[in-house]
């Protein structure tokens, strides 16, 4: 196919950038030598911001960035960068940071104009063609005619960047106690919709870190009330339309409290954390409707996400083609009642009341398959047994799935970032761990295995992503982070040394290159990443756990193998400069907050030696059980846990506390007991 256009974006392998590549503006990518070329011609930079799953990124593309008008007035002002947020999460931290500074809101496309050393000065989301041309010819003309107003705007809101981002070191903090938990939990649970499950309010993202720490805190206090809380929304999403009733796998959020129309793009983020959450929910809970969600998500993943190498791709975009050949959000998923109808015969009428093909379920004259009743109501309306029930509609989900695939799919981002492998890997080591099935150990392992051929550098470090067999993006702290969560937990359901030495290594090697010798946390860039407007300081849980609060869980796991390297001190004191936040907003601080209970509460270290040690330490697994971690070793073993602790013809088990260990005793249920 021949194009009108072709710019610089041709040459990258991100298939964001790569949609772009054929616009009639002049984009470049996100490197050195084009913003020395911004200084050395004085222009502004115009930064547009997104990444491939975006429904408005490709509205405004379409409206703006196709345009021959418009391409014409931003080719003649300003150096255009075109930057995938997945890919670069550094910029893109500092330029949403900038855009909420300057308007309050936040979103993608996120579109920036900045003086020639990139600090910014304007900012705005979606704007449709006249709006942009508009707002585009104003700053043409202030940058021209009144450089100085800009350059003060631009330094002040530097200073503001800058601060925003700043950590103390509270080395006289006293430890968060169980007490202000519990009051933080309280405070919390305002938000709650008990009923709808999440939170009282429209849209409705999933939030897997606030939901793991919920489970943990009801688990360990007894909650049944918070844990009602958390079956609740576990089970409403499980429902909805959010999660794929047809194909298996979560979208991104829902557009309404109900959990039922999604915004329909499928990111590897959520679903690894989702098959992780939904994993240990069954384990605590047996619930088999949580096995199921976790089941169907890991074939999603394993049939849309995942790479012959053993990598997983990074999302489904939210758009697809409908029949008339337009791309339309959503169209992929959606059913009429008339093809309903058609497909399903004499099981239609049994579909319609288990899945609402009713006012509950519709959505703009056509359907979005979502539950409200268990199947033994169902069962029961219809008089059929839940066998027969269940086999009806996995027939009928059958018939949806292979009729779909005549549709034409959403666009895949094949790209392959370290940081969301990471939190697959754990995801997939999760499910083996409580659902026992060999094949999901298997997914982990191929995994883990891509992740050390190809993401960890020769030099020790890792990269961030994955192309066409290319990776030129040194990782970021995120990166780190998720890949040493997942390594510690491969190395507790194999207990190959091999992956905790992984982490060990990938520990030390972010201590010495991430670290801020002022606050004792860690940058999101390392000391060898060319230098932004600032290095930033990622504290808050969002939609994926904040870098530092995975890693400090980490330093204190690790703490608990290697007690002579000083990762508890550190766990410990980046706690404290977190723990002010948690009263008012445990939320954005969930993954942080298990810290707080690992401090209040044991935790244990388990040590499985002898013959049978893979048996035992499989069972003990199986339960729920976060304040823990689990070695083992066939006899004496390199670590402190495992050494003088092999008695031949037997296999023991050893119940730790910082080293203190109880009496040892010879089964998984009577360990169980001790804790």
């Amino acid at each position: 196919m021949t194009h009108k256009y072709t710019n610089a974006l041709i040459d990258e392998t991100s298939p964001y950038l790569l949609q772009h590549a054929h616009n009639p503006v002049n984009w470049e990518a996100w490197h050195p030598e084009v913003l020395a070329r911004a200084k050395d011609e004085n222009k502004p930079i115009l930064i547009s911001i997104g990444y491939a799953a975006c429904h408005w990124c490709h509205v405004m593309e379409d409206e703006c960035f196709e345009d021959d008008e418009v391409a014409k007035l931003m080719n003649e002002n300003f150096i255009n960068i075109k930057i995938d947020r997945e890919e670069r999460p550094d910029v893109d931290q500092i330029y949403m940071d900038a855009l909420q500074m300057m308007t309050g809101n936040g979103g993608w496309p996120l579109n920036i104009i900045a003086l020639p050393d990139g600090r910014p000065f304007w900012g705005a989301t979606y704007l449709p063609k006249e709006d942009w041309l508009k707002s585009l010819n104003q700053l043409t003309k202030l940058f021209k005619e009144n450089p100085d107003k800009i350059i003060e705007y631009a330094s002040d809101l530097e200073r503001g960047i800058q601060s925003i981002n700043l950590v103390e070191n509270k080395t006289d903090a006293s430890q968060y106690t169980l007490e202000e938990i519990n009051h933080s939990v309280e405070n919390w649970s305002s938000y709650f919709d008990t009923y709808l499950g999440g939170y009282k309010s429209a849209p409705k993202f999933m939030m897997p870190n606030n939901l793991d720490f919920l489970l943990h805190y009801a688990t360990s206090q007894d909650d049944k009330e918070v844990l009602e809380y958390v079956n609740t929304t576990l089970t409403r999403m499980a429902y909805g339309g959010v999660f794929d009733q047809v194909g298996g796998g979560f979208s991104r959020y829902s557009v309404d409290t109900k959990w039922h129309v999604p915004h329909f793009e499928k990111m590897l983020y959520d679903n690894g954390q989702l098959i992780s959450l939904y994993s240990k929910a069954y384990a605590a809970t047996k619930n088999p409707l949580y096995k199921a969600i976790t089941e169907k998500t890991i074939a999603f993943a394993q049939e849309e996400l995942s790479d012959k190498s053993g990598g997983y791709y990074s999302s489904l975009d939210a758009d697809s083609l409908n029949e008339a050949g337009e791309l339309q959000e959503g169209a992929y998923y959606v059913w009429s009642k008339e093809e309903l109808i058609r497909l399903l015969k004499s099981d239609f009428e049994i579909f319609k009341d288990y899945f609402n093909i009713n006012s509950y379920g519709e959505w703009e004259e056509n359907y979005v398959l979502i539950r409200d009743k268990s199947d033994f109501e169902i069962a029961e309306k219809h008089e059929v047994s839940i066998d027969e029930l269940n086999e009806k509609i996995t027939n009928s989900l059958s018939i949806l799935k292979e009729t779909r695939q005549d549709r034409t799919k959403p666009r895949l981002d094949d790209k392959i970032l370290t940081s969301w492998n990471g939190l697959m890997l754990k995801g997939l080591v999760d499910a083996y761990r409580y659902l026992q099935n060999d094949n999901y150990l298997k997914l982990a392992l191929n995994n883990a295995s891509f992740i050390e051929q190809e993401m960890i550098r020769s030099s020790g470090g890792l990269y961030r992503n994955h192309k066409n067999g290319q990776s030129n993006i040194n990782g970021f702290l995120e990166d780190y982070a998720s890949t040493i969560e997942a390594f510690i937990g491969l190395y507790e359901v194999t207990f190959d040394m091999k992956w905790l030495n992984h982490a060990k290594e990938l520990t030390d090697y972010a201590l010495t290159h991430f670290n801020d010798d002022i606050s004792g946390m860690l940058f999101f860039t390392s000391d060898k990443d060319e230098s932004l407007i600032r290095r930033t300081l990622e504290t808050n849980d969002n939609v994926v756990s904040g870098s530092n609060s995975i890693m400090a869980n980490n330093l204190l796991k690790l703490h608990k193998v290697f007690s002579n390297e000083g990762y508890g001190k550190r766990a410990h004191q980046m706690l404290k400069n977190i723990q002010v936040n948690f009263t008012e907003n445990g939320q954005s601080f969930s993954n942080w907050m298990h810290l707080a209970l690992f401090e209040n509460l044991n935790f244990y270290e388990i040590a499985v030696v002898g013959d049978d040690y893979k048996n035992i330490g499989k069972e003990i697994l199986s339960h729920y059980i976060p304040n823990s971690i689990l070695v083992g070793s066939q006899k004496e073993g390199d670590i402190d846990l495992l050494k003088s602790r092999y008695n031949e013809g037997e296999t023991l088990v050893y119940v730790c506390i910082e080293g203190t260990c109880k009496l040892p005793v010879t089964s998984a249920s009577q360990a169980i007991n001790q804790l």
